[in-house]
């Protein structure tokens, strides 16, 4: 089969896997925050002294909205929200500690968003001292911010700096000014210049630029000139992001319609344009949608076997637990997940009562477990080995795919496990769902669950 029936074939909404079960697919009815408690504590006790937690810190205010954006954000021009917001997510750190024995060792710290740099230099100060007032730093922790080009100062970087932080993600989506403007995300080449050379004066370990493919008035063309840039510039990390059409969820996307957008064999063309540029240039494929220059420790992870894959993304922190903190943020505790409120305002009230804001979540089963530690596989290593809760869970159906794809040179299979090819790599969560008993159970592929996959 060509690559261009296969993109046809296989173009269709799936997960992006930065959980198992995926969020659509939790057992809502099952959760409660007294058993969350319990499942967060026993994932503390377990992994604190030696792997340390990760935190994740959801920052959602944004000045101005950006069309493509599938987060939770809120748009405001009012920075009189940040103190409000500041203290809010401390009092939620606040009641973690009170079921904490001992003091949490802060391996990964990331600050998402929304932009995080809407806040001002003084009010991450405020947050992030207070935050690790009574926490232990792991020795190898790794702090990072998510960052607009347009409003992240060189005061930003350096007041971060200054608190460990030592990697900076810039958002910068594309170079081309049409289609800047058709996503509301206008930021004039030497302004981005300008953020990374601050970011390398200061003394940032890491920069990672974030791309995105298949927006809309996106052609070779405009990814080449993207690419040039990125030549010029050369961050140590790149995230290329496949674009996910999902007007119902996010209805700034409303603003252009499919017609404006590549066609699924152009898109994924894009794709392989912008791969191959970068290859060009010295970078190397990491996990799914991840390129990195040989120096920078996510390829060092990689080439070792030692990357991660979480709510964040991959990262080289392989923590156990994961603890999210702000309105919307979710929280990994190896056997459970749960969600805040997505409302800043809810979240802000339930916060107040001095109880946590979580709303939903899941309680993993042994079967679960597995899948997921095989999906992390998968994701991170390119194979996986067999496990016998993941081969039982396995339906007919899930065999006669995975002899397609073997016969159609994705995926390489033996009585030990599956290994993903060069050409399967292009079609990864695909062959993760295989093995997602939820989405198999459920028989679905509906648009309004999942981007599409290519």
């Amino acid at each position: 089969m060509t690559l261009e029936n296969l993109i046809k074939k296989y173009d269709l909404p799936v997960p992006r896997y930065t959980s198992y079960p995926t969020v659509p697919f939790w057992d809502l009815e099952k959760f409660d925050n007294q058993k969350w408690i319990k499942a967060i504590t026993r994932a503390f006790n377990e992994s604190n002294t030696e792997k340390g937690i990760s935190l994740y810190i959801h920052l959602p205010y944004c000045e101005s909205l950006c069309t493509y954006c599938g987060c939770n954000k809120r748009i405001t021009k009012n920075h009189l929200v940040e103190e409000k917001y500041v203290e809010t997510v401390l009092a939620e750190w606040d009641i973690y500690l009170r079921h904490f024995k001992q003091r949490p060792v802060i391996r990964e710290l990331h600050l998402g968003g929304g932009t995080p740099t809407f806040f001002s230099p003084q009010s991450l100060n405020n947050l992030i001292t207070r935050l690790l007032a009574d926490c232990e730093l792991h020795p190898q922790h790794e702090f990072s911010f998510e960052g607009h080009p347009n409003n992240t100062t060189f005061e930003h970087m350096q007041v971060l700096f200054d608190l460990g932080f030592k990697r900076i993600s810039l958002g910068i989506q594309d170079f081309d000014e049409k289609v800047q403007k058709t996503i509301n995300r206008i930021q004039p080449f030497d302004r981005v210049r300008e953020a990374t050379e601050n970011a390398r004066k200061i003394g940032y370990e890491s920069i990672n630029f974030d791309l995105i493919y298949g927006l809309p008035h996106q052609t070779r063309a405009s990814i080449e000139k993207t690419m040039d840039f990125i030549k010029l510039l050369r961050p140590d990390r790149i995230a290329f992001y496949s674009y996910a059409h999902v007007p119902w969820k996010s209805p700034g996307q409303r603003g252009y319609s499919t017609d404006d957008l590549p066609g699924n064999v152009e898109k994924r063309a894009l794709y392989e344009l912008g791969k191959a540029k970068l290859s060009e240039f010295g970078y190397y494929d990491i996990g799914m949608d991840h390129f990195s220059l040989p120096q920078d420790d996510l390829y060092k992870a990689a080439k070792n076997k030692a990357l991660h894959r979480n709510f964040m993304g991959y990262t080289i922190c392989n923590t156990d637990l994961l603890i999210g903190l702000g309105a919307s943020s979710i929280s990994d505790a190896k056997y459970a997940y749960a969600q805040n409120a997505k409302k800043v305002e809810t979240y802000q009230e339930i916060i107040a009562t001095d109880v946590l804001a979580t709303f939903k979540g899941h309680f993993l089963s042994d079967t679960d477990l597995s899948i997921k530690n095989f999906l992390l596989g998968i994701l991170c290593k390119e194979e996986a080995t067999w496990d016998q809760l993941v081969f039982k869970s396995l339906a007919t159906k899930a065999f006669t795919d995975l002899k397609t794809m073997k016969n159609e040179g994705l995926l390489l299979t033996s009585s030990q496990g599956i290994k993903v090819t060069a050409l399967g790599k292009a079609f990864i969560r695909n062959i993760c769902a295989v093995f997602d008993k939820k989405l198999q159970d459920a028989n679905t592929h509906s648009s309004e669950l999942f981007s599409k996959a290519i």
